[in-house]
């Protein structure tokens, strides 16, 4: 980028009780939150192209630094442009850091002070993931916003095991500040930990304010963690954080559970829920899941959900729909991905404009109690 890029900035434009939104101004363009991020993890949204992905009003997809680097190889992707010309995606990208893998890979890892070794799941090869090379494998890879480089604590684990692992990350923050590479409208996330104890969420807090980063994750739940202590802790975790700074809640993606962190002040989520969803023949509605693999879906002649407008429900029967399912045609993963992927963009659209309208603690009660109705039979033809 050259310095007339825009800086990296985050404003907010209203707020109702905790809720905010906003507008991150990036180097490859704008995102207004609360914003959810489709998962990209290999470079592609599963079973949908990227312009399909802007159509359905996502402005930022993740990508991940574990799998990117084993293939095809962040110095390979960096020749070829970077991942948004790579991938064909205008937007932005953020990036994590490898920490979720470096948690998942217990039993192929070895973990010091230094950073990670472990086997690749794709070849068994060793490699070597630090701080340093995290920050170095994101700047390859071109991310907008970089993540520090953590180890997620896994759940359950007792308060010693908690602090060691958050204070290794707090160390690890600080050196993923130093590594990282300041440019115009580029930003570095750091990443709170410390499983379910505030006074290690506190902590954790303070040391990354005290590092100073553009934004602010919350790492280290949806990791087993039951969904009322995965509240509890957002409440104490998100005053905590800088107002003026973004804050994003990693890995969490069900749609009550996002509804429940907008209202507690969190702006950036991403989870694999609806693009993995769609491959099983999972639907979400605004009346709840749909399963499309269900027999009394197969001479159902109306959409999915009347009130979405992607192309799976406005040009597709449930009937249809059910087939490719059945049938194990890969376009019924296709149109489900879509539809979840728009039903996602729609929840978080609708939850802006409640918040901008002064109205999203009513708006939320809505969305939720027509979720937990369930589907509804088929109306009369």
């Amino acid at each position: 980028m050259t310095d007339t890029a825009p800086a990296f900035r985050f404003a907010l434009s209203a707020t109702d009780g905790a809720a905010r939104r906003g507008r991150l101004e990036t180097a490859h363009g704008p995102v207004d939150t609360p914003a959810f991020m489709p998962v990209g993890t290999a470079g592609t949204v599963k079973a949908m192209r990227p312009e399909d992905v802007a159509e359905t009003g996502a402005q930022i997809v993740l990508g991940n630094t574990y799998h990117l680097m084993l293939r095809p190889g962040a110095e390979r992707i960096a020749r070829l442009g970077g991942l948004r010309r790579f991938m064909h995606w205008s937007g932005p990208i953020l990036t994590d850091s490898g920490g979720f893998q470096v948690m998942s890979l217990a039993q192929l890892r070895t973990l010091d002070e230094d950073g990670v070794t472990f086997q690749s799941h794709i070849d068994g090869s060793r490699h070597h993931l630090s701080p340093e090379r995290s920050m170095e494998i994101q700047h390859l890879l071109g991310s907008t916003i970089t993540m520090a480089f953590d180890e997620c604590t896994p759940y359950p684990a007792d308060h010693a095991t908690a602090a060691a692992s958050m204070r290794l990350s707090m160390r690890w923050a600080a050196r993923s500040r130093a590594a990282f590479v300041d440019r115009p409208g580029y930003a570095l996330f750091g990443i709170v930990q410390g499983g379910v104890y505030d006074d290690l969420r506190r902590e954790s807090a303070a040391a990354l304010q005290a590092v100073g980063f553009d934004g602010y994750a919350i790492g280290g739940l949806a990791v087993g963690e039951p969904h009322d202590e995965m509240l509890r802790v957002l409440d104490g975790v998100t005053p905590l954080l800088p107002a003026d700074r973004p804050r994003y809640l990693m890995g969490v993606g069900r749609p009550q559970d996002i509804i429940a962190a907008v209202l507690r002040g969190v702006d950036l989520f991403d989870c694999v829920m609806p693009t993995r969803s769609g491959r099983t023949a999972q639907a979400f509605t605004r009346r709840g899941t749909v399963n499309l693999r269900n027999a009394r879906h197969a001479e159902d002649p109306h959409p999915l959900d009347e009130s979405c407008g992607c192309p799976c429900c406005r040009d597709y029967s449930r009937a249809y729909l059910h087939h490719l399912v059945r049938a194990g045609e890969m376009l019924g993963p296709m149109l489900l991905t879509w539809h979840n992927l728009q039903h996602y963009q729609d929840l978080m659209a609708g939850l802006r404009a409640a918040i901008a309208e002064g109205r999203v603690q009513d708006h939320a009660a809505a969305v939720l109690a027509g979720m937990a109705g369930g589907d509804i039979p088929p109306l009369p033809a």
